[in-house]
């Protein structure tokens, strides 16, 4: 089987709180077409594609933000992007809102073979953000309100001759995210995301935003020997900046794709997955040289332990 895979990231500008699904779905459809024309195999699309990033807005009753959630993938309105995939043969990675039928509530992505069927689904881990309304905040960042942390873990599924791993944006900056994904194997490694261009829990430059952005998919990438491709929602949405910044990382860490907007944009790559073997053969072959016998606090500790004072430490 081939190891050669064009793939697309079909960056979304902003979609605003009043914009349908048909909408939203009929410019992922476009960009969709704009793929086939290309020769993708593969596209991943943003992190809450299909509507605005709502958790930006509080509801005393989460009931009441029901109306941003899916609850069936594909469901009536969202079918028309399955068709379009499966017609021009062309997987994709989509992210939503979803609501489970016992009630549950999570940051979702699914995982989309070429004949348009979901192969695999994952739930956001790392919810960044807070659950009550904070009136110091120019928009508020309510995830840990309207979402509960994903229970599925991290995982990998093989498809378009190679093997796949999902995220979603605040998982990107997390080293574990990566880590875990590559000890099953990752060669690819796809995330959506809406990042703000302005912190709102602390000050932070402006410039770091970015940086840190495409930081920690490269170093990443280069890290665990796979490819990364972080797609964003972009642009001034109800009155917050979306960066944007979709790119494709290869295992060098190098980028090879980058969007030059802040509105819907496909950028693409023809990758070669071979090119992961080499990391992992050489200076991050797992087997040969991980130590974990010193690893063990990563995995049994959450918050810092600091070590003993000095005098305490001689007594």
């Amino acid at each position: 089987m081939s190891r050669i895979l064009t793939i697309g990231a079909a960056q979304l500008g902003p979609i605003a709180p009043e914009e349908s699904r048909a909408s939203a779905v009929n410019r992922m459809i476009e960009l969709l077409k704009q793929a086939g024309d290309r020769g993708c195999n593969f596209v991943v699309f943003p992190e809450l594609a299909l509507t605005t990033f709502f958790p930006r807005y509080y509801e005393e009753d989460i009931s009441k933000m029901d109306r941003y959630y899916e609850r069936e993938m594909p469901g009536p309105e969202t079918r028309p992007l399955f068709e379009e995939a499966s017609k021009r043969g062309i997987g994709f990675y989509l992210g939503y809102a979803e609501l489970t039928p016992d009630g549950h509530r999570y940051n979702t992505a699914v995982l989309v073979d070429e004949t348009g069927k979901v192969t695999g689904k994952y739930r956001k881990v790392h919810l960044p953000g807070h659950s009550e309304y904070e009136g110091q905040r120019p928009w508020q960042h309510l995830e840990k309100r309207y979402f509960e942390p994903g229970d599925l873990g991290f995982g990998v599924w093989r498809q378009h001759g190679g093997i796949i791993g999902m995220a979603l944006c605040n998982d990107r900056r997390w080293p574990e995210t990566y880590r875990v994904m590559s000890l099953k194997g990752a060669e690819l490694i796809v995330l959506g995301y809406n990042t703000p261009d302005v912190n709102t829990s602390a000050f932070e430059p402006n410039h770091l935003r970015m940086f840190h952005n495409h930081l920690t998919m490269q170093a990443n990438a280069y890290m665990n020997s796979c490819f990364v491709v972080g797609t964003a929602k972009a642009g001034v949405e109800d009155g917050c900046m979306l960066i944007g910044g979709s790119c494709i990382a290869q295992p060098s860490g190098e980028i090879v794709s980058l969007a030059t907007t802040v509105e819907d944009e496909l950028i693409t790559s023809t990758i070669d997955l071979d090119l992961a073997k080499m990391g992992k053969e050489t200076v991050f072959n797992y087997a040969r040289h991980r130590r974990i016998e010193h690893y063990g606090i990563i995995a049994s500790q959450t918050g810092v332990e600091l070590p003993p004072e000095l005098a305490d430490a001689a007594e």
